[in-house]
C-alpha cells in the first residue's frame, strides 16, 4: 500500500473532513513531526482519536528518507540526496551566506548568517536546456505537495532555513499545483516562511506566470532568460519554442503591473553565444522599461555532457558595466557554490558521485 505523505496538505485536509475531524489539529501534527522526526502517529498528544487510526492507516510523517548528504570543502554548501517512496531520489542544495560579508552602499550588510534552501520540485524536467545537467536525464514525474515540503523537513534538521529558491530539478510553474499548495504550507504554521523569502525560478511558462501572483502574492519570481533574442534562446533553451521572447516579455509585464514588484532574471554566461557587448545592449534594451535586478551567472560544466565554455571574467564584467551604466539596471554576479559536490547552478543531476566576485544570494538584492 502507498501511504500519503502527511505534509500532502489537501488530501490529509480532504481526508479529516471526510472522518468528521477537526483540520486545525493539522498544523500541530506538522509541528511534532518537525521536531520529531521518528515519531510514531500515537506519540503525538492531545489528537482526536478518530485521528490516530486515519493517520495510521494512509500517512507517513516522511515518504522520503535522506540517502546520502554531501559538503562542500568550504562547508558553505550541502546537499541531499533524497529518496522518494517510489525509488526515485532529487536533489536538494542547502548554501550558507553570512550578509555581513557583503557591501550595499559601499556599507557592510546588515544581518548575519543564514541558510537558503535550494528544492526541487520535479524529477528530471522536460524543458531540455542545453547547459543544464537535470535537462539531460529528461522527464520522469513531478513531486507531489508533501514531496516538495518534505525537502524542507529534512533540511530544517541540518541548518535552520530562512530562504527558499525553487531553482532545483524540474520547472516548478509545470507542476504548478503541487507548487502552489506547497509554498502554501511553507508560508503557514509551523514553518512560517516569509512569501518574501521565497523565489520561483520559471524558464518563462507563460500561462503558468498569468495566475502566479494571484494564486502565490508578495513572492520573489525569477525568470530564466539567458538571451535578450528569441533565435539564440532557441538555440540554448528548446521550451523557448513554445513560449516566445516576445509574449514572455508581455506576461512579465502584466505580471509586474499587478505585483508591484522587481522581477529577478537569471542570465547563465556562454563564453561565444550570448555574453558579448552587443548581447548586453540587446538584453539593456529589452529590460528598459521593467524593474527589474540581472543575475550574472558562470556558466558550471557538467563533464563530458558540456557544450559550453565558462565566460572569462572580463568579459562578465564588461558585461555588467555596460547594463549598469548605460542602462542603469542593477546588475550583480552570482558566486559560485558547490561545485565540488556537483551542487551548483546547472548541475542537479541524480547520481551519487560528483563529475568533477561577489557573493549574491538572490533574497539579498531586494531594493
Amino acid at each position: 500500500m502507498t501511504f500519503r505523505s502527511v505534509f500532502d496538505a489537501a488530501f490529509i485536509r480532504a481526508e479529516f473532513d471526510q472522518a468528521g475531524i477537526n483540520t486545525q489539529c493539522i498544523p500541530s501534527i506538522w509541528k511534532y513531526v518537525l521536531q520529531n522526526p521518528n515519531c510514531e502517529w500515537r506519540d503525538i498528544p492531545s489528537l482526536p482519536s478518530a485521528a490516530y487510526s486515519l493517520l495510521s492507516s494512509k500517512f507517513k510523517p516522511c515518504t522520503s528518507v535522506v540517502d546520502s548528504v554531501f559538503d562542500s570543502t568550504d562547508e558553505v554548501t550541502t546537499k541531499l540526496l533524497i529518496k522518494l517512496q517510489n525509488g526515485s531520489s532529487v536533489e536538494a542544495v542547502i548554501m550558507r551566506y553570512d550578509s555581513r560579508l557583503g557591501k550595499y552602499g559601499g556599507k557592510p550588510r546588515p544581518g548575519g548568517p543564514r541558510s537558503t534552501l535550494c528544492i526541487s520540485s520535479q524529477v528530471g524536467c522536460k524543458m531540455g536546456c542545453t547547459f543544464c545537467a537535470t535537462g539531460s536525464m529528461g522527464f520522469k514525474s513531478n513531486l507531489s505537495t508533501g514531496e516538495i515540503v518534505e525537502q524542507l523537513v529534512h533540511a530544517s534538521r541540518i541548518s535552520p532555513i530562512r530562504n527558499i529558491v525553487f531553482m532545483g530539478m524540474g520547472e516548478p510553474l509545470n507542476n504548478y499545483t503541487s507548487l502552489v499548495e506547497a509554498v502554501r504550507v511553507m508560508t503557514a504554521y509551523p514553518f512560517q516562511i516569509s512569501p518574501r523569502k521565497i523565489t520561483i525560478s520559471t524558464v518563462g511558462i507563460i500561462h503558468a506566470i498569468n495566475k502566479l501572483h494571484g494564486d502565490l502574492p508578495n513572492l520573489n519570481l525569477a525568470v530564466s532568460l539567458h538571451a535578450p533574442v528569441q533565435e539564440i534562446r532557441c538555440k540554448i533553451m528548446p521550451a523557448a519554442r513554445a513560449f516566445p521572447l516576445a509574449k514572455l516579455m508581455n506576461a512579465l509585464a502584466e505580471y509586474q503591473k499587478k505585483s508591484q514588484q522587481k522581477i529577478f532574471i537569471e542570465y547563465i554566461m556562454l563564453d561565444g553565444v550570448n555574453d558579448e557587448e552587443q548581447h548586453a545592449h540587446q538584453l539593456g534594451k529589452l529590460l528598459d522599461t521593467f524593474e527589474v535586478v540581472i543575475n550574472l551567472i558562470p556558466f558550471n560544466p557538467i563533464g563530458t555532457l558540456s557544450q559550453f565554455e565558462t565566460s572569462k571574467d572580463q568579459k562578465v564584467t564588461n558585461f555588467q558595466t555596460i547594463l549598469r551604466s548605460i542602462y542603469n539596471i542593477r546588475t550583480t554576479v552570482r558566486k559560485q557554490m558547490g561545485q565540488d559536490i556537483s551542487g551548483a547552478c546547472g548541475q542537479l543531476v541524480i547520481k551519487k558521485s560528483a563529475d568533477v566576485a561577489t557573493l549574491t544570494d538572490i533574497e539579498d538584492l531586494h531594493i
